[in-house]
């Protein structure tokens, strides 16, 4: 088997006395998708948190690519190839919503996030706002393109986020719960989006989720965090129907 493209090696993220994440070893190969599933306070978006460089961990390391990342900051983490997409949204809410994806599509191609060159660079870059627009479009945002994306609904803020993060083409996408919030109109397009991005077969996905049905679908292999640990790791069917699971889910306690 080749090597993983993303793996955390015994992580823990303690708070004072309270282990958020406890050693947590875990390893992902190009081209799967992940679903990252427990309770609330399972300890799935500090996990995150410490992978994509948010949170610095109590222990353990993150390797990506075959790199040791533990010491890079977020940033630079984003330049290796790891992308992140929050639960709550991250925008420049005082850009219009074609500058936020432009900036994007900008620092993508290695011409920085300076927000003066919105203008001066773009004038001859015609492929890099065609691809703007072609973002904007896959996620049904074309006719909102010029509004403040402080002004936009929260679930077209999502969306908003999700396009921007494909922009920057990471090697790993990781999206904590991309669908929060959104009504039920919106939430097709974002998994549209996810299931396109898994077609194309390069792309390795970790996913939070908590709606079982687009889990069962989307899922190759589900990884279950309980109080912190990691309780269970395999394929969707052989996951769920584990008793650590229904234990986890039923909020019954796990035998340690």
């Amino acid at each position: 088997m080749t090597s993983p493209i993303l793996e955390t090696r015994q992580l823990s993220v303690r708070f004072g006395g309270h282990v958020a994440v406890d050693h947590v070893s875990c390893a992902f190969h190009a081209g799967s998708l992940t679903a990252i599933v427990g309770p609330n306070g399972a300890g799935k978006t500090t996990w995150f948190n410490a992978v994509s460089g948010q949170l610095k961990p109590s222990a353990g390391e993150v390797w990506l690519g075959g790199e040791n990342i533990t010491a890079l900051s977020a940033p630079m983490r984003t330049r290796r190839g790891l992308g992140r997409a929050f639960q709550l949204t991250q925008l420049f809410a005082q850009l219009s919503v074609h500058e936020n994806l432009r900036l994007a599509v900008q620092a993508q191609a290695g011409l920085g996030l300076g927000l003066r060159d919105l203008v001066t660079r773009w004038s001859n870059r015609k492929d890099l706002l065609a691809r703007a627009d072609a973002l904007l479009e896959s996620v049904s945002l074309g006719a909102q393109r010029d509004q403040l994306a402080a002004a936009l609904p929260h679930g077209d803020q999502r969306k908003l986020e999700v396009a921007i993060l494909m922009a920057l083409q990471p090697k790993v996408f990781l999206l904590d719960e991309p669908t929060a919030g959104m009504s039920l109109d919106d939430v097709p397009v974002i998994l549209d989006l996810i299931r396109a991005l898994k077609r194309r077969g390069d792309a390795t996905i970790l996913l939070v989720e908590h709606k079982m049905d687009v889990i069962r679908e989307l899922a190759d292999r589900i990884v279950v965090l309980h109080e912190g640990r990691l309780v269970a790791d395999g394929e969707p069917a052989a996951v769920m129907a584990s008793s650590v699971v229904q234990e986890a889910y039923l909020g019954r306690r796990v035998s340690r």
